[in-house]
């Protein structure tokens, strides 16, 4: 039997121990306290709160931070707004500053009008489970299932569904925030400034007349588009066009004129993949 003196040691010991830790942790807050400040919960409370990370920070706290912190300007946030910018900017007594618009690009143009299918998928409405069951039932295992797996992820009803089965971004409400991009099981997305206007539109690895036979609007590997673009600008990769969007000629369209299919695009504004924005007239 435990003696009553025991037991009154033991709590005196473990009443010290808790004592002296809780007087360390005191201290070490004390002096590793970092002070918040004050205007912090005041910019938070001014930004939209919709935390997507298109800015590069992990929330819109963060972000507010940093701007604190003069690390980066009002305008790297793209879901607010003209006059909520304006209201952030002169709160912080800073300019907005200027943020090159970055938007969701689709790199698939074949819809139910242009692209073959080998199966009809029946199951849960989701990309991913109809390319985890099959390959989504297109006869191109690479292009879009257009089962809308990146419209429903996407917070900002940035994207509505062609009659074609194909997603199409609204670039205004579009903020870049890269949930189609994760959403969508075969890679199809990819952010790009709003400016880059070149783009291929097809992830297809067949070629010549196999890559067609799929999809009419398919790379086909013919090089043209490498032949027309400035040196470095394209290259074939495993039989499709790729660009280097590092050396990207803005103001030059040439790569695409002769592109027999359509699969390399200059896209002006909106990009519409339904649409033939261009299709090569010169196959020559």
């Amino acid at each position: 039997m435990i003696a009553p003196s025991e037991i009154v040691g033991s709590v005196a010991i473990l009443g010290g121990v808790g004592m002296t830790f809780g007087g360390l942790i005191a201290l070490a807050n004390a002096r590793m306290r970092v002070e918040e400040d004050p205007r912090l919960d005041d910019l938070s409370d001014l930004l939209p709160g919709a935390n997507c990370g298109a800015c590069g920070f992990a929330g819109c706290r963060a972000f507010a931070e940093a701007t604190l912190g003069g690390t980066v300007a009002p305008a790297g946030c793209s879901v607010m707004g003209e006059f909520e910018l304006d209201d952030f900017a002169d709160y912080l007594g800073v300019d907005a500053g200027e943020a090159d618009k970055k938007v969701a690009r689709l790199l698939c143009a074949g819809g139910s009008d242009v692209a073959l299918r080998k199966a009809d998928y029946v199951g849960i409405d989701s990309c991913a489970a109809a390319v985890a069951v099959g390959g989504g039932g297109k006869a191109c295992t690479w292009g879009c299932v257009g089962l809308s797996d990146c419209a429903v992820a996407c917070d900002f009803e940035a994207i509505i569904m062609s009659p074609f089965g194909l997603p199409v971004v609204d670039l205004d409400p579009c903020t870049a925030c890269g949930d189609c991009v994760d959403a969508c099981p075969l890679d199809l997305f990819t952010i790009l400034p709003a400016d880059h206007h070149l783009l291929v539109q097809c992830k297809n690895l067949l070629e010549g007349d196999a890559a067609e036979s799929v999809c009419s609007v398919a790379c086909n590997a013919c090089k043209r588009c490498v032949q027309d673009a400035e040196a470095g600008l394209i290259s074939m990769v495993s039989g499709l066009a790729v660009v280097d969007y590092e050396r990207v000629d803005l103001e030059n369209p040439k790569a695409v004129e002769r592109c027999p299919t359509g699969a390399i695009v200059w896209v002006e504004g909106q990009q519409f993949p339904t649409l033939r924005l261009t299709v090569g007239s010169d196959a020559a």
